[in-house]
């Protein structure tokens, strides 16, 4: 890609440059950026990423992506329900096995435990026969 394609804007975020553009020159001083042109900012994020466009439209970063995050749930296309159900298919016993080692000192001794098995050993109660006393 040479050096000028990667300057070159797409004529999507051109429009709503122009748009913007059209906007500052009509409202002097600070006002803040009417609600239509941060839906135009955020759908063209969409399309060319947030830096982009914040740079080209010349808009903040963090507050673009904010704007991304609150028009997210509004922009999603009717046909594309939102899921009812989800399938969680659980793995059988043998292919989650547990494999570990363990290592536990204390006053009583020292001890080491591999262990490779479908469960998870106890570690508080090997961990109780060492530390307490009496156990």
């Amino acid at each position: 890609m040479s050096r000028r394609a990667a300057y070159e804007i797409p004529a999507g975020l051109k429009d709503a440059q122009q748009r913007f553009d059209e906007w500052r020159s009509s409202h002097s001083g600070r006002r803040p950026i009417p609600e239509a042109l941060w839906t135009l900012a955020a759908e063209q994020a969409a399309h060319h990423g947030v830096f982009r466009t914040a740079q080209v439209l010349r808009l903040d970063y963090v507050k673009l992506k904010q704007q991304m995050k609150g028009t997210a749930a509004t922009t999603q296309p009717a046909s594309t329900p939102a899921p009812a159900f989800i399938e969680l298919i659980a793995q059988p016993p043998s292919a989650a096995a547990c494999e570990c080692v363990i290592e536990v000192e204390g006053p009583r001794g020292r001890m080491r435990v591999e262990w490779k098995g479908s469960a998870a050993p106890d570690l508080a109660g090997l961990s109780r026969t060492l530390w307490e006393p009496g156990a």
